[in-house]
């Protein structure tokens, strides 16, 4: 039997922690987490405070009582302050004051990721905030419940970012939205979808201001505006939406670190630099299938994978993680995106002789009243042919189809083999010569 500490509960811990306690019970496990909350779904915050759902109660799924019923011991709102490496011994402080040390034989690191902070006049007014923590969505529904807030500012227009404008302009506010590049969402699609949904977002009430940085943010105690390189805008409120970067102060000066975001370099089993500690979720790499090289992508279904994945190995199961294509999707005022692996831009700036086939269809046969078009784009390598990446886009739900595309990178499938790949068809669902296939047999 030996001693594990895993410090962070949420995605990542709490896999780690679950696969742990259900099949290696022999193995002492104690937790530590800051915060007073354990597993908060966060994609589940814009659906919260734009009253899409009705209550965030649904949005947990595990919790300390869970943890102690399996025998773990639980420190919760307790922040590890101080790792000795070489002792094995992990320093924390709870609420209280009072200071806790745990010794090891393994370390789980599950420390997460932090909301980027840009340097700008007028951060710390009252009204500033960043949407991450549970504590922060109770932050953002109170200030939407006031009826002196009548509009808002979202800075960052990623996944984050149009979710949360979308769920101002449902609260009946002015939602603004602002971003230094040309197009939302560039981070995970091609301008040739991301410019589909800029036009659904202004349709429905978003003011959508790209191309456009912000200088400061403006009032004396709490927020009256925005000052950006274009102008002055009456805003209420400030949802900061920029990113995040991989928190990994506690390790940093000990373990090997990777690239400019500095999250916690690991192998495939989930192993640091050092033998007896592990990284997961957002404060560690990934592997990335697209790339075939180590990289950096922070998703709650990577976190939840790297979590059994690191379970089984500490325990002495020795089991691989598959690597990742960063698949992920979203939907917008009824408008669903879904992608995975390299956009274009992505697959030229890393050094593939990028190439893309797309089209466009309607979902089912003409015939059928239920219908939209859906949009497809597939990345590939005009070397080898191996597929990089695809992005779909519609009104229809289309999320099922990036699955297909998400094993295709994994198992590096040609453009070529797709074209005869084995696809049903029945009117209720598709067309016999549907947008995939379409895609894939017009692929120069």
């Amino acid at each position: 039997m030996s001693k594990v500490v895993l410090v962070g509960a949420n995605h990542a811990g709490t896999a780690c922690a679950n696969t742990l306690l259900d099949n290696y019970p022999e193995h002492e496990l104690v937790i530590f987490d800051r915060n007073n909350n354990i597993s908060y779904l966060g994609c589940g915050t814009a659906l919260w405070v734009g009253r899409q759902i009705e209550s965030p109660d649904g949005l947990f799924y595990c919790s300390k009582d869970v943890f102690e019923s399996k025998n773990a011991t639980v420190y919760i709102e307790t922040e590890v302050t101080h790792i000795d490496f070489k002792a094995k011994k992990i320093t924390a402080k709870n609420k209280e004051g009072k200071e806790i040390v745990e010794s090891y034989d393994k370390l789980v690191l599950a420390t997460g990721s932090l909301p980027i902070q840009p340097k700008l006049p007028g951060i710390n007014l009252e009204g500033v905030q960043s949407v991450k923590l549970f504590q922060d969505a109770v932050a953002a529904d109170k200030r939407m419940s006031d009826p002196n807030i009548k509009s808002v500012a979202v800075v960052g227009a990623g996944y984050i970012g149009v979710e949360i404008a979308e769920a101002v302009h449902r609260r009946g506010k002015k939602a603004y939205l602002f971003d230094v590049r040309d197009t939302s969402l560039c981070g995970y699609y091609d301008a040739e979808l991301t410019h589909d949904m800029d036009a659904v977002l202004q349709k429905n009430g978003v003011n959508l201001h790209l191309n456009e940085s912000v200088v400061s943010i403006d009032g004396d105690t709490k927020v009256t505006g925005i000052t950006t390189n274009k102008g002055n805008y009456q805003v209420d409120m400030v949802v900061l939406a920029i990113g995040f970067n991989p928190n990994t102060a506690l390790g940093r000066d000990h373990l090997k670190i990777f690239g400019k975001n500095q999250a916690y370099l690991v192998d495939l089993h989930q192993q640091t630099s050092d033998p007896d500690v592990f990284a997961i979720g957002d404060c560690a790499t990934v592997f990335s299938n697209a790339l075939q090289d180590t990289a950096y992508i922070a998703l709650a279904t990577n976190a939840v994978r790297s979590g059994i994945v690191a379970a089984h190995n500490l325990a002495g199961t020795k089991i691989a993680s598959n690597g990742v294509q960063g698949s992920n999707g979203i939907s917008i005022f009824g408008y669903n995106m879904v992608s995975t692996g390299l956009t274009l831009r992505a697959a030229k700036e890393a050094g593939f002789q990028a190439m893309v086939t797309e089209f466009e269809d309607l979902q089912r046969p003409a015939f059928m009243k239920e219908n939209h078009p859906v949009k497809i784009r597939i990345v590939y390598d005009g070397d080898t042919r191996r597929i990089l990446g695809a992005q779909m886009a519609s009104y229809e739900d289309i999320s099922m189809g990036i699955h297909m595309f998400s094993l295709a990178i994994e198992q590096k499938i040609t453009i070529d083999h797709l074209k005869l790949v084995d696809i049903f068809f029945l009117p209720h669902f598709n067309q016999p010569y549907n947008y995939i296939t379409m895609a894939a047999i017009t692929a120069k």
